[in-house]
């Protein structure tokens, strides 16, 4: 890289380090360290929501799927404005007066200790693993940009962003957010900028959107009713509702967010905030992907975007095949660009052949398909591996590539800023649960803060280790933006459900929370590695639905069963 992205991404760095450890004077006291003594404005609380959810995974992931597969993606984010809608009016006026620390705190009130703790488990267990996944993804810019090994980056990137939020408290981490946000729109308006000034001579806009279409990169809507399918109205409107409800709900890294908002009312407005923003930009994002497509018909992209891989390959028996396969793709590539550039200038004099030109197109485009799918098998056999995917790959392949010195770093930047955001904010929640709902309610219950605050700086360095590992395994798993969301789908609807027996069932009792959970996770269980351990039945998206049900469905039936048999515990929760 040029010297000047060395030095704006370590400007960047060393600025948000000495910002955070600054704002750590604001942090005393165990709520100040939590919750920010409740003293936020909402417009800070809805950027760092926003920052939270907006990891490097959302531009590094997000960008490589619509490069894939278009803008089908978008469908998943249907359901969030309507559930931030739900939440406003139910959830956050309900934790905001519960006067908690966690969302897990007032299960404890309403049904029992082995309640609270079972879903606070099940949240530290899910965020855990969350994490090392949101670790995973900047690790593969470093491994591209400095050739590092990604286990190296990744011990670089998780081991160093946990140091420094373990002297950082919510307080650090919310305002931290904000300028990291304000890097990531300005990134995201220069990416936009510079690929269209990248576009060959004649190809605006409407001659892009146009190859796009052909490629089928811009189907965003689909009807399909199949649970099968991962991304559709259906899904994302249903299922993705079921996901933001818990996630935002009932997840400690979303809930503490907006527990430390002045108010009721100015909490309500981050969350609004939150839906009605994050559409947009993920359009955005996924129209970038789309774009890195659009340039690539007019450039030749690599047969396959994981250097690493290449590498093992060219270190292989198969090193040759390999080569013999990339002079065949380099040649159908130059064939696709002269297709691609008939398409466009018939888009713009709006050709009577236009859809001939269309089907010569899309012809080409098969054939470099067919011989990338050829080198992707070679790769398997090379890696000694069943699965394969670069499309987290693809976008910082681009960047590095083709962007202008001084833009390359301050894109990296944004990819740090996303990164760094989410990172601590998710260990500073997981240390905030594992303080609060284990070592506080059952170990020192009557410490002074200062302790409480040397365990949750140790609690954190802690998760942060535990994530880098789980990063490792995550980079070989496929696109990042999916996995993590699987990740949270394994849980999130069962927790919902818990929520939904608290909140809206007054006849539940803490048995029937509790075997309702256990249920519920059961069940996610069966489908997963029963029913579709042959086949997919079901796409993920659609296990928060399951999960919900089966807990709200076996909650009340055990706890009806349970207050009939007049059981002590199941009456006192029911009363």
């Amino acid at each position: 890289m040029h010297w000047l992205d060395w030095l704006i991404i370590a400007a960047y760095l060393i600025y948000i380090v000495y910002d955070g450890i600054r704002l750590t004077r604001r942090s005393h006291g165990l709520e100040g360290y939590f919750l920010a003594n409740k003293s936020l404005p909402w417009w800070a609380v809805g950027l760092s929501v926003m920052a939270t959810q907006l990891s490097a995974i959302t531009l590094v992931g997000t960008t490589g799927q619509a490069y894939d597969k278009g803008m089908g993606f978008i469908q998943f984010y249907f359901g969030l404005p309507l559930a931030m809608v739900i939440l406003c009016v139910t959830v956050v006026p309900f934790f905001y007066r519960a006067n908690v620390f966690t969302a897990y705190e007032y299960l404890e009130r309403r049904f029992d200790a082995k309640t609270r703790s079972l879903t606070s488990f099940l949240f530290l267990l899910s965020r855990g693993l969350s994490c090392g996944v949101i670790i995973a993804a900047p690790s593969v810019i470093l491994s591209i940009v400095l050739g590092w090994n990604e286990t190296i980056t990744i011990l670089a990137m998780g081991l160093s962003t946990t140091l420094y939020t373990m002297f950082g408290g919510v307080q650090a981490v919310t305002w931290t957010d904000v300028k990291q946000m304000v890097i990531i729109f300005v990134g995201l308006a220069v990416v936009l900028f510079v690929i269209f000034s990248q576009l060959p001579s004649g190809v605006g806009i409407t001659e892009a959107l146009s190859i796009a279409g052909a490629a089928g990169k811009l189907e965003t809507v689909s009807f399909n009713t199949s649970p099968k399918e991962t991304y559709t109205f259906w899904s994302g409107l249903i299922g993705g509702l079921f996901l933001m409800l818990s996630y935002f709900g009932c997840d400690q890294s979303q809930v503490q967010r907006y527990l430390t908002a002045r108010s009721v009312s100015e909490g309500r407005t981050s969350l609004l905030m939150s839906a009605f923003v994050k559409i947009p930009m993920q359009f955005v994002i996924l129209l970038i992907g789309v774009l890195v497509f659009v340039f690539y018909q007019f450039q030749a992209p690599p047969i396959i975007f994981n250097r690493q891989d290449i590498a093992v390959v060219d270190s292989s028996r198969f090193s040759g095949e390999f080569h013999q396969l990339q002079q065949q793709y380099q040649t159908q590539a130059a064939a696709r660009s002269t297709q691609a550039t008939a398409l466009s200038n018939a888009v713009n004099s709006g050709a009577a052949d236009l859809a001939q030109q269309r089907d010569a197109y899309l012809r080409a485009d098969s054939a470099m398909s067919a011989t990338r799918k050829q080198a992707i098998d070679v790769v398997k056999q090379a890696t000694q591996s069943q699965t394969f995917s670069d499309v987290n790959h693809v976008f910082p392949t681009f960047v590095t590539t083709y962007m202008p010195p001084g833009v390359i770093g301050l894109i990296i930047a944004a990819i740090f800023a996303a990164a760094m955001s989410s990172i601590a904010a998710e260990l500073n929640s997981l240390s905030t649960a594992t303080v609060i709902d284990f070592y506080r309610r059952f170990y020192r219950s009557n410490a002074s803060d200062s302790h409480y605050l040397w365990v949750s700086k140790l609690t954190t360095l802690l998760w942060g280790v535990f994530a880098c590992v789980v990063a490792f395994y995550a980079m070989q798993l496929g696109s990042l933006i999916e996995v993590v969301n699987r990740f949270g789908s394994f849980f999130y609807g069962s927790l919902l459900g818990v929520f939904v027996l608290a909140i809206g069932v007054k006849r539940a009792t803490a048995n029937g929370a509790f075997f309702g959970l256990i249920a519920g996770m059961g069940t996610i269980a069966v489908v997963h590695y029963g029913f579709n351990a042959d086949g997919q039945v079901m796409s993920f998206l659609w296990y928060n639905v399951v999960g919900c049900l089966a807990v709200v469905a076996v909650g009340i039936a055990w706890s009806l069963v349970g207050v009939q048999r007049g059981d002590e515990s199941s009456r006192k929760a029911a009363e």
